[in-house]
């Protein structure tokens, strides 16, 4: 492979104009991070921590192995929405007795943990990784349930919950529940969908119904242990496998289990040794232009990334919009497809296709790095089959079995988000730094193209254009899109898996690369490589 050699003057104006623009938006990410581990706040937390209870962070550090990273997924959550940022549950990825769990810790300092529907669609993505990439599931279960005043917003999907986990457990994919407090109501079938179920004695609280609704429904004056308690449930009910004395033994118990698991990857492991990259991460931060609209050379963030900083290109002369080729991150082997000037022409859309299939055909998994501004537009382009082969790219990465992973980087819009592995074509992973946006297309251009539609119906239909309306319509649409196509708020709706500093990119890609080849790594064998 060649190593990428690297041209960036760390000295020039632009280069600390770039890294000034982009430390300032980490900044911002950060504040938000904070406000998420901060779950319902500091008087919430002493609360938990005076009743002898551990944070949900706390708990997931205690359960995974020492010195292994947890790759925590949608940090901010929730943010740019009425709910708490994080969705009162933590997830990622973590080792626990030497096999990649996901792991899922409700936050009982967010409105008791009770489920509101960021929480759902974030445990529903969770469950999903689970299923995708064949890992074992985890729960640290300390919720009140559903969040009643949102109960027509998340009661249906709530459902899909357990219906994910019991398809867990019948494609022999173990879940496991470490059951710390309360688990009431429909939070019930958490642990009693789970395989192995472990409860906290005089903590745990398993009931379809609490006391109040008992009482209201039945007129039984219920106490709490006998009609769900972690001793009831280990003696008479049957619904708890294993009896722990306190916290700690529960995750002393949770590790013996997966530990007992024997679980094996079906995955290839690294080729290669890891070698670093031979130029420092930090410096992504000043590749990046301050101005997305400004193209950025994307092999400079690849030598920063990649192992050794080695890339072997494919067709490296033509469609040079588009760099790809084969390289190895932390020893596994990678396609590349990233963004190098923004937009993608007919040539890079027909290379990116054919790279692909090959990627395919020797089971190689596929990283693509987005900065794209779309599909070029225009009569020239049209002329030469510009749908055609943008739809021979999205044919391509539609029928690819191997892994994908997604970085967004810069710009995602249009359908080069699609072609370039977005969110609608089911990547293993998506993940995206603080500066990324994603939209149909720019604020200007979106705005721009409704104000000439409106002035054309207005021509059609003989009258006055009102030029001071549209400028403040044009104005509102510009702010709206704005805001919205802030990574940001995509990573508060989940559109991703979570927002990352440019400087983990490796780090983070190692971690998920590891874990989709938990699963098996076999690409479409439905076609040959073919030329267009």
């Amino acid at each position: 492979m060649t190593v990428l050699s690297s041209t960036l003057d760390t000295r020039s104006e632009t280069y600390r104009t770039n890294r000034a623009a982009m430390e300032a938006t980490l900044a911002e990410y950060q504040e938000l991070v904070a406000e998420a581990v901060a779950g319902g706040g500091q008087a919430y937390i002493d609360r938990h921590h005076s009743r002898g209870r551990l944070l949900a962070r706390e708990r997931i550090e205690l359960l995974v192995d020492a010195d292994a990273p947890f790759l925590e997924l949608s940090v901010t959550a929730g943010y740019g929405t009425e709910f708490a940022v994080g969705g009162a549950v933590v997830t990622g990825i973590g080792q626990i007795a030497g096999t990649e769990c996901v792991i899922l810790a409700n936050d009982p300092t967010v409105r008791a943990g009770s489920l509101n529907p960021i929480t759902v669609t974030k445990i529903l993505r969770a469950l999903a990784i689970c299923r995708e990439n064949r890992l074992p599931m985890v729960f640290l279960v300390e919720s009140g349930g559903a969040d009643l005043p949102h109960q027509l917003e998340l009661y249906l999907a709530a459902g899909e919950i357990f219906r994910d986990i019991t398809a867990l457990s019948a494609a022999a994919i173990p879940t496991i529940s470490l059951v710390f407090g309360s688990s009431t109501a429909g939070g019930a079938y958490l642990p009693g969908t789970s395989d192995y179920v472990v409860m906290v004695d005089d903590q745990a609280k398993v009931f379809l119904g609490g006391t109040p609704l008992v009482k209201m429904a039945t007129g039984e004056d219920a106490d709490e242990q006998e009609l769900g308690g972690a001793a009831m449930h280990s003696t008479v009910s049957g619904v708890s496998d294993y009896f722990a004395s306190d916290e700690l033994d529960a995750i002393r118990l949770g590790r013996r289990i997966v530990a007992g698991l024997s679980y094996r990857k079906l995955g290839p492991g690294p080729t290669e040794s890891p070698v670093d990259p031979r130029y420092d991460p930090d410096e992504i931060l000043g590749i990046v232009s301050a101005d997305l609209k400004i193209p950025f050379p994307v092999r400079e963030v690849l030598a920063r990334v990649l192992d050794d900083s080695r890339l072997d290109e494919f067709k490296p002369r033509y469609g040079p919009n588009l760099v790809t080729g084969f390289a190895n991150l932390n020893g596994y082997p990678v396609g590349v497809l990233a963004n190098d000037r923004g937009v993608l022409l007919n040539e890079d859309a027909n290379k990116a296709a054919q790279f692909i299939q090959l990627a395919n055909q020797v089971d190689t998994p596929l990283l693509f790095v987005q900065n794209v501004t779309g599909y070029m537009v225009g009569t020239e382009y049209e002329q030469r089959g510009m749908v055609k082969h943008g739809s021979h790219q999205i044919n391509a990465v539609t029928n690819s079995t191997v892994p994908h992973l997604t970085v967004q980087i810069g710009s995602s819009y249009g359908a080069g988000n699609y072609g370039m592995a977005g969110r609608p074509y089911n990547p293993r992973f998506l993940f995206a730094w603080p500066n990324a946006k994603t939209a149909v297309m720019g604020a200007e251009q979106l705005a721009g193209t409704l104000s000439l539609v409106a002035r054309a119906s207005a021509a059609d239909r003989g009258l006055e254009f009102d030029e001071e309306a549209d400028a403040a319509r044009t104005r509102t649409i510009e702010d709206q899109i704005t805001n919205e196509e802030r990574a940001t708020i995509m990573s508060g709706q989940l559109y991703d898996d979570g927002l990352i500093d440019p400087r983990d990119t490796r780090d983070v890609l190692s971690v998920a690369l590891s874990a989709v080849l938990t699963n098996e790594c076999r690409g479409q064998r439905g076609y040959g490589v073919f030329r267009m």
